[in-house]
């Protein structure tokens, strides 16, 4: 019968490390640098805008009034990079980016003013648009840093040959009664709904106990409970379970 074995991983070159690390670095550059000069555009017309309606006699205010738009945008793009790097989905976020993106893009055109050439409309846009879209390829690339290894591929190889089986010698038979295993008894019964999680050999998350618990007829306790309370209590009693290895999670597009 055929036997299962994994590919033994290759050995990269001291250069392909440098060479991918040299090019991230290049393009998180370019980036930022591409966000800059497109969020001043944009940020430099927005100020034109205002000083047209409302603020020609208060330039401090035309200055200022930009900020409500770019600001939403700026902060809703460093809470989805911190949602990220923390392995979820912040939809606030999201939603500010969208609101400020979409009011600077808006206004960009809308400012341009009617009858205008539309190589004038594309001008305008273009700012806002770009700055988009570099925050969007840095996110790419993180959400793609942040990804699992991919599983290694199994290898079939031929059967061996078959060989005349070897009867061991009789041992001598142990008379001595075996032990039962220990049972342990939790003082909270939601620790023996997350228990069996530990036995994939990681040590399981908030989600993935929240679920068995749930899953167990029990309601749902909040996080605090769960860490500081129940999984506790499980590591208490087996204190190795609290050394191994946290289990992966996955980040949902």
């Amino acid at each position: 019968m055929a036997e299962l074995h994994l590919n033994a991983p290759t050995q990269p070159s001291n250069t392909q490390p440098r060479a991918i690390r040299a090019l991230a670095i290049t393009a998180a550059v370019l980036i930022f640098l591409l966000t800059g000069v497109s969020l001043w555009l944009s940020y430099e017309h927005l100020h034109d805008v205002g000083a047209r309606h409302g603020f020609a006699d208060d330039p401090v205010r035309a200055w200022a009034w930009p900020a409500t738009l770019d600001l939403f945008y700026a902060a809703g793009e460093v809470l989805i990079l911190r949602a990220a790097l923390a392995r979820r989905i912040d939809w606030w976020a999201i939603s500010l980016v969208v609101f400020g993106a979409g009011g600077s893009i808006a206004l960009n055109i809308a400012g341009v003013g009617p009858g205008a050439q539309p190589l004038d409309y594309v001008v305008a846009a273009v700012p806002p648009v770009a700055s988009l879209l570099a925050f969007g390829a840095l996110m790419n690339q993180i959400y793609r840093l942040l990804a699992p290894a991919p599983v290694a591929t199994p290898v079939m190889l031929p059967p061996r040959p078959a060989t005349a089986p070897v009867i061991p010698p009789a041992e001598p038979v142990d008379e001595t009664p075996e032990l039962e295993p220990k049972v342990i008894e939790y003082s909270d019964p939601r620790c023996a709904a997350i228990r069996p999680l530990y036995d994939n050999g990681t040590r399981p998350g908030t989600k993935a106990m929240r679920l068995a618990i749930v899953a167990a007829g029990f309601a749902e306790p909040s996080d605090g409970v769960i860490r500081g309370q129940l999984r506790a209590e499980v590591e208490q009693h087996e204190p190795h379970l609290a050394q191994l290895p946290p289990a992966p999670v996955a980040i949902s597009a």
